[in-house]
């Protein structure tokens, strides 16, 4: 980050970088320090990470301590930090196609509209984000493995209630999770993690919860139930990928 890299060499240049904030309607980063001067200022962005600043604005010390309140001086602004990791979550209708064929347009478009409503409660009950919808699923992202892997077993759960209640409209679905670091580009997510968890998705038995062996390893002391772990052949992954079943169905 930036403004870490400022401090690791502000001394350098007699410079000390008090704080720092973003105007995200403008894309724009802004940061108070206390220079020498200007081109000390500049110094310090140069050496640290090449992002120049412009304009440099002068400011009279007592302002900013008017506005801002005082500054510590031996606590410099600390930088916020949010995480990238996620654990990624799947869901993919089963047999979609053959359902409009059966049940034509409307009541096919009703049925992926419940599964939707299913999915969408379930992943805010769970603190998770939808990344996109994908025709015939759902894309989600969760700070918590463990918030993923809940929300894909209330799913479930909840699909199977729906589907007692109305068998010939019954919705079934293939859920795949893995968890790392993808990259985020236009608010949405690609990479590595969010291939696996999409193969997962597609490999699973219908019904069924398929998760990575980084989710698994995330919630190992939970109440989860995993079946044993399967290795599987993926399109793009090599070697082959040891993944696990979550077992969700309800106790008897």
């Amino acid at each position: 980050m930036a403004h870490v890299r400022d401090l690791q060499i502000q001394d350098r240049y007699g410079c000390r970088f008090l704080s720092y904030w973003f105007d995200n309607e403008r894309h724009s980063g802004f940061c108070l320090v206390d220079a020498p001067s200007k081109l000390d200022a500049v110094a310090v962005h140069r050496e640290a990470h090449g992002l120049l600043p412009s304009p440099i604005i002068e400011v009279d010390p007592r302002k900013v301590d008017e506005f801002l309140g005082a500054i510590p001086q031996a606590r410099p602004a600390q930088p916020y930090v949010e995480t990238a990791f996620r654990a990624i979550l799947f869901t993919d209708l089963e047999g979609s196609t053959a359902l409009t064929q059966r049940l034509g347009d409307a009541k096919a478009m009703r049925l992926v509209r419940r599964h939707d409503d299913i999915v969408r409660t379930a992943v805010r009950m769970f603190q998770g984000s939808e990344v996109k919808h994908t025709g015939d699923g759902i894309m989600a992202s969760f700070r918590s493995a463990f918030r993923a892997v809940e929300c894909a077993i209330a799913i479930q759960r909840k699909l199977a209630d729906h589907n007692a209640e109305h068998a010939e409209k019954a919705i079934v679905i293939r859920t795949g999770l893995a968890a790392g670091e993808p990259v985020t580009e236009s608010g949405d997510l690609f990479g590595v993690v969010v291939q696996l968890a999409a193969r997962l998705c597609a490999r699973c038995r219908p019904g069924t919860i398929l998760v990575s062996t980084a989710v698994y390893d995330l919630v190992l002391g939970h109440h989860f139930v995993f079946d044993s772990p399967k290795k599987l052949t993926l399109q793009g992954f090599n070697p082959p990928i040891r993944a696990y079943e979550v077992g969700w169905q309800p106790a008897p």
